[in-house]
């Protein structure tokens, strides 16, 4: 049996955990302008299934072990749906084909579907399960279907060289190349270690600004943000990046850790990244899952300048780079961090940077064929999953002399812990870092403003007009008003103890009778050694009403600590 590759062990084993699921599937989309011939399209799209095993293969399981089953061309039961459709029902019917889960155990992991808009336009949709797919597998994706609809149209099947090595080939050899995580000489062994010491203590969660606690278990909806970066600043960017031998990719990494430590993150910022994987030039041409995720480890502390910062993210990199091997998921068994269906393991943030090349192209091939246009659109079915607390994917433009003409910018957000106002915020607050530390890189942490003028006097004046007046009294006074205007309102609760006022008055009378009878008054204070819960809210309640001031004993202080806060205070 042929073993899956360790990425897409990760999928497989993410599938049975959440079970049936549209998370992981990615969707292209392509508008054929012209004449299109339906028939040569089916040709065309079974040719490169054909040609690509991973396409044609299902992963069924053996004593609870996945294995990769090739299936002959004639046993995928491959077909191009056909639909009708309107522009503006386009979105909706797109988003209904990409939403539907696979079952990788019996279904090949592709699915088509084309939507008739009129005689000479049609829209193509193709669903890939990730398991079988990466942003690498475009290229010969495009190239190989455009080559296989011109040659259908004249009645022929494509002529193209036999590929190297198929997906299957590269799983084998990559165990092969790996070795045993139990031979300590093995390549493996030896990336492990790395990672192991590289992670060492790193934050097992990140502290983010969110607005409520973590479910016990993932939705997956999404927040979305997009935001731009000035063409100005893209070029500062870029020009940082040549005198400080970094790339713009460790300067987006940078400004994100120091954004997300001026949000209370703290100095130790975890951020996952993906890497093409394909280490040999017989990969390139193959369609497949080989990326692989690094966690790159941003130190903040002592208060560094922005290069200063610069340097630490070049250093990190590229020791990262050179430890690239060891895929993810092993990586995550090995290390064995907390598991949770609320959040990734080892890191919550993910950042992806894209090149699209000179004039703005897309930076693939051009998909032409005779007598039909073909160009790649946006497939927003709305299915984009929120897989991390913030995924933030930025995409740089160039203009048509091939200099920077900006940034695009998006933010997926777990809706589970962000509003979308909130997403705003912080993606605005992500583009004043930026801006900041292009314009003035020595800039130190501290001195990186998050918050613009409008933000801060919110917080600081609008946020904070507590001038009021307060009513007259003791506590025990006002405490004894609130219960005649609400006796039954809840008062305090606290592990599965509930007080209405009432209640909690009753019982503080009580005590408060009884500290009188023990002489406790005016002038007298008494020590109170409990622990947080409803017994300590009765008791300091009562301690008022019987006229003394108390001191808190935290019983989990030394007793020495506690004896010397008895003697200093002279409680009783």
């Amino acid at each position: 049996m042929i073993p899956l590759s360790f990425a897409q062990r990760r999928l497989w084993f993410l599938a049975q955990l959440e079970g049936p699921s549209a998370s992981y599937n990615l969707s292209l989309a392509l508008r054929l302008t012209g004449d299109l011939d339906r028939q040569a399209l089916v040709g065309a799209m079974r040719d490169v299934i054909g040609r690509h095993e991973v396409l044609r293969t299902v992963f069924p399981a053996a004593d609870g072990q996945p294995y990769q089953r090739i299936l002959k061309l004639e046993e995928c039961g491959f077909e191009v749906a056909v639909a009708d459709s309107t522009a503006a029902g386009l979105t909706g019917a797109m988003a209904a084909v990409t939403a539907e889960p696979f079952d990788l155990a019996v279904q090949i992991p592709l699915r088509a579907q084309l939507f008739a808009l009129a005689p000479d336009e049609h829209v193509l949709l193709v669903v890939i399960h990730h398991i079988a797919w990466d942003g690498g597998s475009l290229a010969p994706f495009i190239r190989d279907v455009s080559a296989a609809y011109a040659a259908r149209l004249t009645g022929r099947a494509p002529e193209w060289e036999p590929l190297a090595v198929q997906y299957a080939d590269y799983a084998l050899w990559q165990r092969e190349v790996l070795g045993d995580e139990d031979d300590p000489e093995s390549l493996l062994s030896a990336q492990v270690a790395y990672w192991r010491q590289a992670l060492a203590g790193a934050p097992e969660e990140l502290a983010l600004p969110v607005d409520r606690q973590r479910p016990a278990v993932a939705s997956h909806r999404p927040e979305t943000v997009e935001l731009s970066v000035s063409a100005e600043t893209h070029q500062r960017l870029a020009a940082l990046a040549r005198e400080r031998g970094v790339t713009l990719f460790m300067v987006l990494q940078a400004a994100l850790a120091v954004t997300l430590s001026r949000l209370g993150a703290g100095t130790d910022i975890p951020i996952g990244t993906a890497v093409a994987g394909r280490t040999d030039e017989a990969l390139d041409d193959l369609i497949g899952f080989f990326v692989n995720t690094l966690v790159m480890r941003t130190d903040l502390s002592g208060d560094p300048t922005f290069t200063e910062v610069l340097e630490r993210v070049r250093r990190t990199s590229l020791s990262a780079f050179e430890h690239q091997d060891v895929p993810f998921d092993r990586l995550v068994e090995e290390l064995a961090p907390v598991r949770s269906l609320a959040r990734q393991p080892l890191y919550q943030v993910m950042l992806t940077v894209q090149n699209n090349g000179p004039a703005g192209g897309d930076g693939g091939p051009r998909p032409d064929s005779p007598r039909l246009r073909m160009s790649p659109v946006p497939a927003d079915t709305g299915a984009a999953a929120a897989k991390f607390d913030l995924d933030v994917l930025a995409g740089e433009e160039f203009d048509a002399r091939g200099l920077p003409a900006g940034l695009k910018v998006t933010i997926i957000a777990a809706a589970d812990l962000f509003d979308a106002a909130t997403v705003e915020r912080i993606a605005g607050w992500l583009v004043r870092v930026v801006d900041t530390v292009a314009a003035a890189p020595r800039t130190r942490l501290s001195a990186v403003e998050v918050l613009d003028e409008a933000e801060r006097r919110r917080l600081l004046r609008d946020w904070n007009a507590t001038e009021r007046r307060l009513p007259v009294g003791l506590v025990p006074e006002l405490f004894e008003a609130q219960v005649g205007r609400a006796p039954d309102a809840v008062a305090v609760v606290c592990g599965g103890v509930e007080l209405s006022f009432v209640e909690l008055d009753v019982r503080a009378n009580r005590l408060a009778h009884y500290l009188r009878a023990q002489g406790v008054g005016a002038e007298s204070v008494v020590g109170l050694c409990l622990p947080r819960g409803v017994e300590l809210v009765v008791a300091v309640l009562a301690v008022w009403k019987a006229g003394a001031g108390y001191v808190p004993l935290d019983p989990e202080y030394p007793a020495e600590r506690l004896t010397f806060m008895l003697a200093d205070s002279r409680a009783s």
